[in-house]
């Protein structure tokens, strides 16, 4: 079951997942009795192996996908990043692009430019608003699928491996952008990753085995625990 709770001030965590359970058509089970709890106003990551269940958890509680059994409980609206922002990347310039989320919202036009021009500012990007979006560097896009996110007032950001087709530079730029807007704006973030690096910028971490989660807590101490284990 997916739901939404209470807001902001309350002391319930703003993602709360619990005994979830979910298995494709052919039978294969990804997810078994995975729970994981994201506090408000937080950046979290999820790590694990491929095939782990990460992406696939992610878009249970995205609503993409429908579990078997098993609670997702969210406080807020949700923004969701794909790893390959072209998949979300609709319109043909920056701004229109931004502005395409909130034609549901019946906004007046004035309404929509300040929208837009606040969540381009947020992401350093207020200069292109006028650019075509396939002039854009993958970074650039990764940007933009974040400020289509925050001009829609989502308080829940939902990360597929979101810097795996990026270069270095623009990863970790990524990586930082998400770390100010979790600080400054009191973003829950929820971060699928791979790259032990980008743990440096979260405030926890969970590790998912064979669609359970292992082990949760201090980012340091997970990333520790997977340097070891590769090194076995």
């Amino acid at each position: 079951m997916r739901g939404q709770g209470a807001g902001v001030g309350t002391n319930l965590p703003a993602v709360a997942v619990r005994d979830l359970c979910f298995s494709w058509p052919s039978g294969d089970r990804v997810l078994q009795d995975c729970s994981i709890e994201v506090p408000q106003g937080e950046f979290w990551m999820l790590l694990g192996t491929n095939g782990s269940g990460k992406s696939t958890l992610l878009r249970l509680m995205a609503g993409l996908l429908h579990p078997q059994s098993g609670e997702i409980d969210l406080t807020g609206p949700i923004g969701f990043v794909f790893q390959n922002p072209d998949h979300q990347l609709v319109m043909p310039t920056v701004g229109a692009d931004v502005a395409f989320g909130l034609v549901e919202e019946k906004l007046s036009s004035l309404q929509v430019r300040h929208r837009v021009a606040q969540a381009l500012e947020a992401v350093n990007l207020l200069d292109l608003q006028r650019r075509p979006i396939y002039a854009l560097s993958g970074g650039q896009k990764q940007r933009i699928a974040l400020a289509g996110a925050i001009a829609r007032h989502c308080e829940i950001l939902l990360l597929d491996e979101p810097t795996a087709l990026l270069d270095p530079d623009s990863q970790l730029d990524l990586v930082a952008a998400v770390q100010r807007l979790v600080k400054d704006r009191g973003i829950t973030a929820l971060w699928v990753t791979h790259r032990l690096d980008e743990l440096h910028y979260c405030d926890g971490a969970f590790l998912l085995e064979k669609g359970q989660v292992v082990d949760r807590g201090d980012p340091a101490r997970l990333k520790q625990r997977l340097m070891q284990s590769q090194d076995v």
